[in-house]
């Protein structure tokens, strides 16, 4: 008898809900963990759909690849349209949800030489980046790509007291131990 296949949708069925930023973009998220202190429910949740990112590319030698992510809103509703047709020719559909650029469809496998690996300029211990490719295409003679992160992009949340829902920042001092807990949880 073959084993069930595994099934995220199914496992997360009612475990999700809806994350909206200041200008009434929504983001489906699954809770991946939850935890009381406080008189608050505390949330990690994790994006439904594959988070993306674009980059503006300066310098695309062999050696050396120059990039800028585009986090400006403006910047990326000018290019918006183009990256959307691009990642369709790939079976990827783009959407401008709250908080992160997001896709559908199904990632190409990872390819080694497809891995974008970001240099932090601090030097506090913090791991670099890594995205992963998934095109690239020029607009007004300038050339971007489009990426997606091979670590989870994670929101922490709170529901306070009256129930309302507000995503909080991991370096509140009074909220590490918290953060700390809900990543240590399995």
């Amino acid at each position: 008898m073959p084993s069930p296949q595994y099934d995220r949708d199914e496992r997360y069925e009612e475990e999700t809900l809806t994350i909206v930023d200041e200008n009434g973009r929504s983001l489906s998220c699954y809770i991946e963990q939850s935890l009381e202190a406080d008189d608050m429910t505390y949330l990690l949740l994790v994006p439904v759909d594959i988070p993306v990112v674009i980059m503006s590319i300066k310098n695309d030698s062999e050696e050396e690849l120059e990039a800028a992510m585009l986090d400006d809103d403006r910047a990326i509703a000018e290019i918006f349209d183009n990256a959307k047709a691009v990642l369709a020719e790939h079976n990827l559909y783009l959407h401008h949800t709250a908080y992160t650029l997001t896709a559908t469809g199904e990632l190409p496998p990872i390819e080694e030489d497809q891995v974008l690996t970001l240099d932090s300029d601090q030097d506090d211990g913090e791991t670099a980046e890594e995205l992963q490719a998934l095109c690239c295409f020029y607009h007004a003679e300038q050339k971007y790509g489009i990426y997606t992160p091979l670590t989870p992009l994670l929101f922490f949340a709170r529901y306070d007291a009256e129930n309302r829902l507000e995503l909080v920042s991991p370096e509140e001092e009074n909220l590490i131990p918290i953060l700390e807990e809900l990543l240590s949880e399995d």
